[in-house]
């Protein structure tokens, strides 16, 4: 017996969308995000302009510090159930034109580009170690009506380019945002917290893995430490976090 596989028209009109776009950009190339220079969504000048975060940081949460510690004032004031954060790069122009174009402006291809600077964060000592304990990758998830909005998941987009790069399986569907959130930009750290505690459940497949949780902007990281703790309660052993960028 032979099995038809049938799309809805509106699967079929965004592929057309994408095939049409791709012949577009073969004919017209799309200009850098940044600098409008033509030739790719990010120019080469600008993507070497991004700031990392640099060698010293807090080992906890990963965010830069004069100094390397163990763990930062902020740090210090609440336990986290994530084993520890990595970040790659400062929140400043013109990587946060860059996350605006990916998030915003509907510009989803931004995502391989943006993933190579997650890659080289891993290569380097002690991630290397640890990513190779990873069982599986988890973006932080958007809530369902938030996603119809955007068409997409920018963190899922992320990780997806991410694993392709170093060949380690996506896990979407371990982690669900059960509830709707408010943003968090404007709010508090205390706030932030509030504002997602509970907010996520995590699927059975979690238990006994080890798991690496990827968002675009980590600010207090009050959501992704409300997804490790969905995660753990499952009964996950251990949760990473790596993220894009920070504020400075």
């Amino acid at each position: 017996m032979t099995h038809q596989i049938s799309h809805s028209p509106h699967f079929l009109g965004h592929r057309l969308q994408r095939l049409s776009a791709a012949f577009l950009d073969l004919l017209f190339p799309p200009p850098c995000v940044v600098c409008r220079k033509p030739g790719a969504p990010v120019c080469a000048a600008c993507a070497q302009a991004v700031q990392p975060v640099g060698a010293t940081i807090c080992e906890s949460c990963g965010r830069p510090q004069p100094y390397t510690v163990r763990q930062c004032t902020q740090c210090q004031q609440a336990t986290t159930p994530l084993q520890g954060v990595r970040i790659a790069a400062l929140y400043t122009s013109p990587l946060r034109e860059m996350i605006h174009a990916f998030k915003y402006n509907q510009q989803p291809e931004l995502a391989v580009p943006l993933a190579r600077y997650l890659v080289a964060l891993v290569q380097t000592d002690p991630w290397q170690d640890v990513f190779q304990s990873i069982d599986g990758v988890v973006p932080v998830p958007l809530y369902r009506a938030r996603y119809q909005e955007r068409g997409y998941n920018q963190a899922e987009l992320l990780a997806s380019a991410f694993c392709r790069s170093v060949q380690y399986p996506l896990c979407s569907a371990w982690l669900v945002r059960q509830r709707s959130t408010h943003s968090q930009v404007g709010l508090t750290a205390a706030e932030r917290q509030y504002n997602v505690q509970d907010a996520f459940v995590a699927a059975n497949a979690v238990l006994e893995k080890r798991i690496l949780l990827i968002d675009d902007v980590y600010t207090t990281g009050a959501t992704m430490r409300a997804c490790a703790q969905a995660a753990l309660n499952v009964g996950a052993t251990a949760v990473y976090g790596l993220a894009l960028a920070c504020p400075c």
